[in-house]
């Protein structure tokens, strides 16, 4: 069985994380002088809440200051997205889920403005059931919090779904909430996405593995 869908968005929908890095990079050099690498980026960056980031680079300033930042760091990351290409294989995706009543979700860790933002520049403001933000739940991923919230909101139990994935807190609070996982290698090294619980590590949407499994839940021909 399969009625529901749940999609990371950074990484997953569209493979945004060299957008973020480079709004990372230019902020901290034009206000700290502060050079910001891949690695690190993706060790403490990638896939986390923004409070979690605003720790990790600033532990003495207040929460205040942490808020600023992030905003500040989001509104480069949209001058720089104004257009964005969606992940190969999703639209394709995308019409399946509609065709056979198959409810879709995304779960971020972005903010609102960031989600509505990214939505848009792919089209896909109209194609999904629900967007959950983590911002506005008490807890963000890795908690599973926010996958359970999707799963309630699109009435599905976790066997029943799938999840889309890319960076270590996705696939932590996904696979917490007892839903098989697809992780998408976009960013990570597939082994890493594997140790982190995945399902399956694909490559896009149109990978053969992803479908072959989604045909198996449904009942029909490979």
């Amino acid at each position: 069985m399969l009625n529901a869908l749940l999609f990371d968005l950074d990484g997953t929908l569209a493979d945004t994380d060299a957008l973020h890095l480079l709004a990372l990079q230019q902020l901290l050099q034009e206000e700290e002088g502060r050079d910001f690498g891949h690695e690190e980026f993706m060790a403490h960056v990638s896939g986390q809440a923004n409070a979690n980031m605003c720790r990790y680079l600033f532990p003495e300033r207040s929460v205040n200051e942490h808020e600023a930042f992030a905003e500040r760091k989001e509104q480069r990351f949209r001058q720089l997205s104004a257009q964005l290409e969606p992940m190969p294989g999703l639209l394709r995706l995308l019409d399946f889920a509609e065709q056979h009543g198959i409810a879709t979700c995304v779960v971020t860790n972005a903010p609102r403005a960031n989600a509505e933002h990214m939505l848009k520049a792919l089209g896909l403001e109209q194609r999904l059931h629900q967007v959950l933000v983590a911002e506005e739940l008490p807890r963000a991923k890795p908690d599973p919090l926010p996958y359970l919230r999707g799963l309630e909101c699109l009435r599905a139990s976790a066997s029943a779904a799938l999840a889309f994935e890319d960076s270590v807190p996705g696939l932590t609070a996904a696979v917490g909430a007892g839903i098989p996982t697809f992780g998408l290698a976009t960013s990570q090294h597939p082994r890493t996405l594997l140790e982190a619980g995945a399902h399956r590590v694909i490559r896009d949407f149109d990978d053969p593995q992803l479908w072959s499994e989604i045909h198996h839940r449904l009942g029909l021909p490979a």
